[in-house]
């Protein structure tokens, strides 16, 4: 609707001054029909969005323990327990 009021005003100023401003206007006006149809081909502002509505699943808090079990400070023990750092054999084994 715009593009049509700015057309007519074009014309009306062409033929007042003889500059060919419908040919000026008709780039950008080309450029802002472009987009705005890509615009609405990627986005599809013009679909229903039904599929979000049918798959939406409403969140729920999270339950569960989790028990704390030990604290260790600073340097109360110098190592962590079931230590395996040296034994490499242990630690690492073939593929069968």
């Amino acid at each position: 609707m715009n593009a049509a009021l700015l057309a007519a005003y074009a014309v009306e100023v062409h033929a007042e001054s003889g500059t060919p401003w419908v040919l000026l206007l008709a780039g950008p006006a080309g450029a802002v029909a472009v987009y705005w149809t890509l615009f609405r081909y990627y986005r599809n502002t013009d679909k229903s969005h039904s599929f979000e509505r049918e798959t939406l699943i409403e969140a729920m808090p999270v339950t569960g323990q989790d028990p704390k079990i030990d604290t260790v400070r600073g340097t109360e023990r110098r190592e962590v327990r079931g230590n395996n750092v040296s034994e490499h054999r242990q630690r690492v084994q073939r593929l069968p």
